[in-house]
């Protein structure tokens, strides 16, 4: 198959140009540039592969260096140029349209895994050399009783022309011989190094085992030992070695010598720290990054028994907006400096901060008593962001929201406390911001069930798991059945029937109210098809209307008017059988393009209802230019006509805002009506229609036809 120009073939093979010619003038193969390349396109690609699969696997990484050294790139400069045209060439030619963030730190991760990879196949390689010349210094010794002049001559060609550092003592540990690879690691004359005994040679990181292996060698109870054993200089630099020590015996096997070689390995040990330091460090503010974060928080949860732990996940209030007007490179500045000032709250043992991207930071503090210590570090980071930042010549002023979860260490994961944490933190900023809100579990519980309704919202309304009930509307002069309110249900597998306050909200903010609304619409009106049909024979009945719901999201779909019409040919129904409700608040200030739609519908014979009357302070003059035909007074308003004598404040109001809807040509409907007196109440102030449990609660298509029969029949 031939690659599409510049296709993802065409650029691997350009990263493997790049490496190639980075790479071949530090190897030692005997192939040509050309050849050389063509080796590394395979593992070129397993470096693609490993970078954009779907779960990381370090493995790749440490195979492809490993490779190199078989490739006899095992020049310390051959890994430096290899991991400096991975970082710079592998995101860019091989990343595709994938996220370039999660990207960089996977290729910062292969990189650390490559250079693992390399290390341990040069130690092998060194290794495999030592026993070697190990086995070559034994069968020297053995030789010595037969050929001792051969032999030795032998045995100096391999001591002073190996690449790595030989040295021999006694077993009292006084140094009788080293080479001279030997006495350049350690820049010191012969000497000067024969001076020395190899029990001076202690360092605070020898690892616990490192002088008992020794012990038991000049003892001759083994044979020999392999450590990573660190040396100070005498410039008080430290040279960290591959260190293997052997027992040479003599000829009657009673231990007599001590040889041992020494690989240097401490360039490729400060590579290792700065790939892991890279790996586990946020490049623009230095602080750890949430791979750190993640290890130190495991940790901090698995402590013993007694240990707690505090975290602190702080969001900035309106970071976006900074970003937006004055750029992202502003915004980067600006992190920068809440990041040094966030480093400098956390200060005391127990205690870090990492950024977990974007404008997201935790701060962890652990000890027996971080429940006073968490809370006190969150008001030191508050602190911290109150005086403005300076960016390009502006003071910016910072604010953040902290959600703080504090807790025994063992009882839960660290995905789980993130995720409360997570939760917390939009608690405070729903709140208002610029403020940190404790951890409840209750709350906790409710916003995870939000997620999981918002997330099973799409295919809910694709497996009928929604139904609608009905409130009948009651006429107040004769108490007859005009119509029904339309109220969508949710019947939820695991939570049961759940009320549109649970669910429309989450549809409002996902987009899924446009086609929830859609069928609602249209189940609603094929329902008052079929009353018509019913009623068709009992004037006394007459035309039955239904009362339908439109959120201010539908209210802004281009598609009403046009979804509406069509659901009323297709129903084959009169357009005067339809009322549509709209809330106060989402009219409150409307410009006359969120009104054109509503006067289409109007102007076609829909009716309009003003739900929630008198909650939205919105000036009584609006009402003229509105096309509204319906007023539905909200029930706070009626609620103490439940009780004898009603409060006359609200009967002059509701009096007040019959008479004037009346002025208008407009019926008033009442909401929550639940007693006789409040009915007759209402009847008497000039109310056209109500609805609530005194009359019926919401309930089935079959009710109201029972209901509506009962008027006309009785």
């Amino acid at each position: 198959m031939i690659a599409e120009p510049d296709g993802p073939e065409d650029r691997l093979r350009r990263f493997a140009t790049i490496w190639s010619r980075a790479v071949f003038p530090v190897t030692s193969t005997s192939s040509t540039r050309p050849e050389f390349e063509e080796h590394l396109l395979p593992l070129a690609r397993r470096l693609s592969r490993a970078l954009l699969a779907r779960a990381f696997d370090a493995d790749e990484g440490r195979a492809v260096g490993a490779a190199l050294v078989d490739a006899h790139c095992t020049d310390p400069e051959a890994l430096s140029r290899t991991l400096d045209c991975v970082d710079a060439y592998l995101v860019l030619y091989c990343g595709g349209d994938g996220d370039q963030e999660d990207l960089r730190a996977r290729s910062a991760r292969l990189q650390h895994a490559m250079a693992a990879g390399f290390a341990q196949a040069l130690r092998e390689r060194t290794l495999a050399e030592q026993e070697a010349i190990a086995q070559a210094a034994l069968r020297a010794q053995g030789v010595v009783a037969q050929a001792l002049h051969a032999t030795e001559a032998r045995f100096r060609a391999v001591f002073e022309g190996a690449a790595i550092g030989i040295g021999m003592a006694d077993l009292d540990g006084n140094i009788l011989q080293v080479n001279g690879a030997l006495l350049r690691m350690f820049g010191v004359s012969e000497q000067t190094m024969r001076t020395r005994n190899v029990r001076e040679w202690t360092h605070p990181d020898d690892a616990p085992q490192t002088w008992r292996l020794y012990d038991e060698l000049v003892r001759g109870e083994r044979e020999h030992y392999h450590v990573e054993k660190a040396f100070y200089r005498p410039d008080g630099t430290v040279l960290w070695t591959n260190l293997t020590v052997s027992l040479l015996r003599d000829a009657d096997g009673s231990p007599q010598y001590q040889l041992a070689l020494m690989e240097d390995t401490t360039e490729r040990r400060l590579l290792n720290l700065r790939l892991r330091y890279e790996a586990t460090h946020d490049a623009l503010t230095g602080l750890p990054n949430r791979t750190f974060f993640f290890e130190r928080l495991e940790k901090a949860l698995g402590a013993g028994k007694g240990q707690r732990f505090g975290l602190c996940y702080l969001d900035l209030d309106g970071f976006k907006t900074i970003n937006d007007s004055l750029g992202h490179a502003a915004g980067d500045r600006l992190l920068v400096e809440v990041a040094d000032r966030l480093q400098s709250c956390a200060t005391a043992p127990g205690e870090m901060v990492a950024r977990l991207g974007g404008d997201e930071f935790v701060a962890l503090t652990t000890g027996p008593d971080t429940q006073r210590e968490v809370d006190e570090l969150a008001t030191r980071i508050m602190n911290a962001l109150l005086a403005p930042i300076s960016v390009d010549g502006r003071e910016l002023t910072v604010r953040g929201s902290i959600g703080i979860v504090e807790g025994p260490a063992g009882e839960r994961s660290p995905a789980e406390v993130l995720r409360s944490a997570d939760i917390t933190m939009y608690r405070a900023k729903s709140a208002g911001g610029n403020r940190f809100e404790l951890a409840d579990p209750e709350a906790d519980a409710r916003a995870i069930t939000r997620h999981g309704l918002t997330t099973a919202l799409p295919t809910a309304l694709e497996r009928g798991e929604f139904f609608i009930e009905y409130q009948p509307l009651v006429h107040l002069g004769d108490g007859s059945v005009r119509g029904a309110e339309a109220l969508v249900r949710w019947l939820h597998p695991q939570h049961g029937v759940l009320g549109p306050d649970r669910f429309i909200p989450l549809a409002e903010h996902t987009g899924l109210i446009v086609p929830l609304g859609r069928w609602v619409l249209e189940q609603s009106v094929r329902q008052a098809r079929e009353w018509r049909e019913l009623h068709g024979g009992l004037e006394a009945v007459g035309p039955l209307r239904i009362n339908v719901n439109l959120s201010p999201c539908q209210l802004t779909h281009p598609g009403l008017v046009q979804d509406t019409v069509d659901i009323l040919e297709r129903t084959g129904i009169e357009p005067d059988a339809l009322c549509l409700e709209v809330t106060e608040s989402a009219l409150i200030g409307a410009d006359d393009d969120l009104l054109k739609p509503l006067r289409r519908l109007a102007e076609m014979g829909v009716d309009i209802a003003l739900d929630d009357f008198g909650t939205g302070y919105s000036n009584l003059a609006n009402l003229r230019r509105l096309p509204v035909s319906i007023l539905k007074l909200d029930r706070s308003f009626t609620q103490s006509m439940q009780q004898f004598p009603a409060d006359p404040v609200d009967l002059k109001i509701v009096e007040g805002i019959v008479s004037l809807a009346h002025s208008l040509d407009l019926a008033v409907t009442v909401e929550g009506v639940e007693t006789g007196a409040q009915a007759e109440q209402l009847r008497i102030l000039g109310c056209d229609t109500a609805q609530g449990w005194y009359y019926a609660r919401p309930g089935p298509p079959d009710r109201l036809h029972e209901l509506a029969l009962a008027d006309a029949t009785g």
